[in-house]
């Protein structure tokens, strides 16, 4: 077994990213980062490394615990890696805000009674 794998394999091998083209395109628009800094495609990722990846909305810290060339079961990707306490927390803590906030969102379109009201209140005639 090797002691460092490319890291676009790595994060394609522990299911951070369906293809490693994918992962070699957030690896160069700097969505993760290596110990604290920015990073290519080729950078070597070794057991130990504190890897930041940033996929849409939802951020991850995590440590890096077992090293894979090539992408397995699920289980076994989550092997793979730690992820730290603090980033569980700030991810939990933004689904639940997501979740509230789509709760106070109306419901698909206005129907025709609730634009008539809407055009009643702003004074608009179409």
């Amino acid at each position: 077994m090797t002691d460092s794998v490319r890291i676009d394999k790595w994060l394609w091998a522990a299911r951070f990213f369906k293809t490693r083209s994918l992962a070699q395109a957030a690896v160069r628009g700097g969505h993760v980062s290596v110990n604290g800094h920015a990073c290519k495609p080729a950078r070597a990722v070794s057991v130990g490394d504190r890897l930041r990846i940033v996929r849409g909305e939802v951020e991850f810290e995590i440590v890096v615990e077992g090293l894979a060339e090539k992408r397995g079961p699920a289980s076994a990707a989550q092997a793979l890696y730690a992820e730290t306490p603090a980033s569980v927390e700030k991810r939990e803590l933004a689904a639940e805000q997501k979740r509230l906030t789509r709760q106070s969102a109306p419901d698909g379109r206005p129907d025709k009674r609730d634009r008539r009201r809407i055009r009643s209140l702003t004074g608009k005639r179409f």
